[in-house]
């Protein structure tokens, strides 16, 4: 089973993010700065791709209720503004003692390149009676 989540990256949500994160690194906010990096321009920020992941674990799989014991991410590729990004989730481990679930997860570009991937361990919501 796999479920996922696309957004596309504006400039807004970059410096919304970076009013919420506290994170005011001029890659992300400064176009001049942002041309001597080896990105040639700005980029948004590594954990705001990232946390697309977070309505599909919470609201489509597994679904509302479910707790996050633990997400890793490696980053492949930068997102740029303006890229489409893709958050995937899918389950690939049932821990049925300790009722957890272990995912992989997968975020890519609308090139469909990979800008990042990893794992997740949830808790998933409690059957209702």
């Amino acid at each position: 089973m796999s479920a996922s989540f696309t957004k596309t990256i504006s400039e807004t949500d970059v410096y919304l993010f970076a009013g919420i994160s506290g994170d005011f690194n001029p890659m992300h906010l400064n176009e001049e700065f942002a041309k001597m990096t080896p990105f040639g321009t700005r980029i948004a920020h590594g954990a705001l791709p990232q946390c697309l992941i977070a309505p599909v674990l919470g609201m489509k799989l597994p679904g509302l209720g479910t707790v996050a014991l633990e997400i890793t991410t490696r980053f492949r590729a930068p997102t740029y503004f303006g890229d489409t990004i893709t958050a995937t989730a899918e389950i690939t481990e049932k821990l049925e003692k300790k009722r957890w679930i272990k995912m992989t997860l997968r975020w890519t570009n609308q090139k469909n390149e990979l800008v990042a991937e990893g794992s997740a361990l949830v808790i998933p919501p409690t059957p209702l009676s």
